[in-house]
């Protein structure tokens, strides 16, 4: 029990440390790796789930940074792209959002137009995680 405590602890204070102060007061926290390609979402402060994405492709730019999720479209459809689909969107900076991907081969490499495309089934699962926690309490962090 006791050395339970001690690992809990430990845990709590890793993440404190390596964790901006902004995303430790969101419910949810999806944290993007450029480098990795990938997204750990955490779900008060520990992690749920972890998922292949693709960000930037070469000439295109993901933003790096923190934002709070700012509006949500289940059925979006890109205004700057020929109307391509973006389901499940999350838009957390502007035009850029977290949103799902019909090119599925491409997840875990740089092949987007600057979003975080994500597999449907999982992009379905952060939207309706933020949804039900509310986008004030939804970050989204990308790191390089």
């Amino acid at each position: 029990m006791i050395r339970n405590a001690i690992a809990a602890t430990l845990v709590f204070c890793a993440l404190a440390v390596t964790t901006p102060a902004a995303s430790q007061a969101a419910t949810v926290v999806a944290r993007v790796s450029i480098a990795q390609q990938q997204m750990t979402v955490s779900y008060n402060g520990l992690p749920v789930h972890t998922w292949a994405v693709s960000t930037a492709r070469r000439g295109k730019v993901t933003p790096v940074g923190s934002w709070k999720a700012k509006w949500l479209s289940k059925n979006h459809k890109s205004s700057l792209y020929d109307n391509a689909p973006m389901p499940f969107s999350i838009f957390y900076n502007g035009n850029y959002a977290v949103h799902g991907t019909t090119s599925v081969s491409k997840l875990g490499q740089p092949a987007s137009a600057g979003c975080v495309r994500l597999h449907p089934d999982n992009a379905a699962i952060l939207f309706e995680m933020a949804k039900r926690e509310g986008l004030d309490n939804v970050m989204i962090v990308v790191e390089p």
